[in-house]
């Protein structure tokens, strides 16, 4: 666009190649007006290990997420527990690096999501959250608004810890630190 391609055909055509080969490629109506545009080859990926911890931090910021749940329970005093979820987000593309993320945290597992289009990665086991991806992001810190989720997720995660999630007060503070989670909220006023 910046040498004006965009603006002959050949350009749009290469910009439509582009897009099909993103995300999730051509809308219906594009497909349509432009039935002969075929998606662009993508570069193979020859090394996909992760060498940069960092980058797990930044890819977990755009596509990650802390998840805190107070669930009903039939074995517990107060019918209620709580559970602690970590979980990345990616087209099934992206198998192998979804993968590779198992080998990096030393835990977890993939799930497939029902349109079989997106995989999670995901980690529920609480040693595992307390002893590996807790420990991960306090050594790379996430930078802009998840980094308060991470910070509300690590405090119920300390409360569970020290068994206040098995009392009424413990539960109903969880639920409090809950209901800030994942809106965008920039406060970390009662955190600190």
């Amino acid at each position: 666009m910046k040498n004006k391609k965009h603006l002959t055909i050949e350009g749009l055509k290469e910009i439509l190649r582009i897009k099909a080969s993103m995300n999730l490629g051509l809308t219906e109506s594009l497909k349509i007006v432009f039935p002969y545009i075929s998606h662009k080859v993508r570069p193979k990926v020859v090394d996909n290990n992760i060498k940069d911890h960092n980058w797990v931090t930044g890819f977990t910021s755009g596509e990650g997420c802390f998840f805190v749940y107070v669930v009903r329970s039939t074995s517990t005093k107060l019918g209620e527990t709580v559970r602690l979820k970590f979980q990345i987000t990616q087209h099934i593309r992206d198998s192998e690096l979804m993968k590779k993320l198992i080998t990096l945290f030393q835990c977890g597992r993939i799930e497939s999501i029902s349109n079989k289009l997106w995989l999670n990665f995901v980690v529920t086991n609480f040693k595992d959250i307390t002893e590996r991806i807790i420990p991960f992001f306090d050594k790379c810190p996430i930078q802009g608004v998840k980094a308060l989720d991470f910070l509300y997720f690590k405090k119920v995660a300390s409360l569970m810890e020290n068994k206040a999630h098995l009392t009424k007060e413990g539960i109903c503070e969880i639920r409090f630190i809950k209901s800030k989670m994942n809106k965008g909220s920039s406060s970390l006023g009662d955190l600190i």
